[in-house]
């Protein structure tokens, strides 16, 4: 997702990240600095879907800013999106879908 480049040139994540079976749990702290939560894409088709009740918002390029919630949320592969900060913590299952054939 979001990815920052240290000096020694190690990506830096804004989140804790758990593998499961088919999909990861993504842990963002009320801490993360909005700077840190960036535009970006992904190479995979994926959809993400929110734990909890939250203020935090997601974006995709061209819309309009979406809160999340525990409905399922698309994002095409190659598509540039990002997440915007609310109050509190955020913590969301991700699942990933490998589109090479």
């Amino acid at each position: 997702m979001d990815r920052t480049i240290s000096a020694n040139n190690v990506t830096v994540l804004p989140f804790k990240e758990t593998n499961q079976d088919d999909y990861v749990i993504r842990e963002f702290s009320s801490k993360t600095s909005s700077f840190e939560l960036v535009w970006h894409r992904d190479k995979e088709d994926r959809y993400v879907q929110a734990l909890h009740d939250t203020d935090w918002k997601f974006q995709l390029d061209n819309e309009t800013p979406q809160r999340l919630s525990d409905n399922k949320l698309f994002i095409p592969k190659e598509t540039y999106h990002r997440l915007i900060k609310g109050s509190g913590d955020l913590k969301v299952r991700v699942y990933k879908i490998n589109n090479e054939t």
